[in-house]
């Protein structure tokens, strides 16, 4: 029997839930990106730029990087944080598969670098890095009819800073 104050159903739980906000008045969040294709990236970019001043991040909150190509961009990540101070890290960039095993062994090194990033310093660092079977795939998520990954990884990188600064701290 279930107790008189639980909740009744697991949407009563999730509707108590602390939330991340998209509020990111005070932050200041890092931008790392790897231009492969520009008609790729720039969408990105702008769109993780627009997310990201729609939120409130301050001109002067927004810290942008370039590196030359996607396996640099947990380095990047990890120095915006240490260099910047910042309180996330959005990363973009494309790899698209090509005749070779070298987009398996990108894919796996970008990807595990930024998790590395965002567990060993307790700081969110969103994953806008297009992993696409081809060119059309990624410039559908690049902006075209499925979304723009970029926008959506600067809204997790604020939602996930908002919620981690209104955490009780122990």
């Amino acid at each position: 029997m279930a107790r008189p104050d639980a909740p009744t159903s697991p949407s009563a739980n999730a509707a108590q839930a602390l939330r991340g906000r998209l509020d990111g008045a005070g932050l200041r969040v890092g931008v790392a990106f790897a231009p492969y294709d520009r008609a790729i990236v720039d969408p990105l970019l702008d769109g993780a730029l627009a997310v990201l001043a729609e939120a409130g991040v301050a001109q002067d909150g927004r810290h942008v990087v370039e590196v030359p190509g996607a396996v640099e961009l947990p380095l990047a990540a990890r120095a915006l944080i240490d260099a910047a101070d910042v309180d996330a890290v959005v990363t973009l960039g494309a790899v698209v598969r090509g005749a070779t095993d070298h987009y398996d062994y990108v894919c796996d090194m970008v990807a595990r670098g930024v998790e590395r990033v965002a567990l060993d310093t307790g700081r969110p660092v969103a994953f806008g890095v297009l992993t696409s079977p081809t060119r059309e795939l990624a410039l559908a998520r690049a902006g075209g009819e499925a979304g723009n990954k970029g926008a959506e990884a600067a809204e997790a990188a604020v939602r996930m800073a908002d919620l981690l600064r209104r955490l009780p701290h122990g």
